[in-house]
């Protein structure tokens, strides 16, 4: 079963306009899923990592239901058929 990254409208643009890519591949962790990711769309690249290389603050991971900010970060595992989701961090004040 292949991997699933959800993307949110906002960014569907950077991504010719979906909103969700199935990969072809079988990454391990969540940085390899990316990878995978920005090479089939690597304007997305810059919206979600700083220059750093780490998610960008306003920016969550999930895998499955998950917060790769609460697992292993981009080290994070991936298993066959699981979901990915970029979602815009909801803050208020």
């Amino acid at each position: 079963m292949p991997v699933i990254i959800n993307i949110p409208s906002y960014l569907a643009t950077f991504a010719g306009g979906q909103r969700s890519v199935k990969l072809a591949s079988s990454p391990a962790t969540v940085n390899e899923a990316l990878d995978a990711l920005w090479k089939l769309h690597p304007a997305l690249r810059d919206r979600v990592l700083d220059e750093q290389n780490q998610v960008r603050q306003h920016i969550n991971v999930f895998v499955g239901d998950e917060s790769i900010r609460f697992a292993q970060g981009l080290a994070t595992p991936v298993a066959e058929g699981i979901e990915i989701l970029i979602v815009p961090a909801v803050s208020g004040g």
